[in-house]
């Protein structure tokens, strides 16, 4: 088995964890078993928006820290297409 890097373990983790959290927001699953009356309007709102916030995010550094966007980036493409090490 191959060893990955601990930083792409977890933004893949924390990835995975939000687009399910978003599935599931999606068909109307609660996350948590909590009752309606429990939970007020702007509770909901909150949850929601949090939720959002939490896989835009996780959504952006998965793809930011995965892919050679920068220019620090570009050159460690070159260099690792130079030594044959990447497609």
């Amino acid at each position: 088995m191959k060893n990955f890097d601990k930083g792409t373990v977890i933004r893949t983790v924390l990835l995975l964890i939000a687009l399910v959290n978003q599935t599931l927001i999606m068909f109307g699953k609660p996350v948590l078993l909590i009752s309606e009356d429990q939970v007020t309007s702007l509770a909901d709102t909150l949850y929601l928006a949090g939720s959002m916030v939490f896989t835009i995010v996780t959504t952006l550094v998965a793809w930011f820290k995965n892919n050679y966007v920068t220019s620090k980036g570009k050159k460690q493409k070159e260099v690792l297409k130079q030594k044959g090490l990447t497609k």
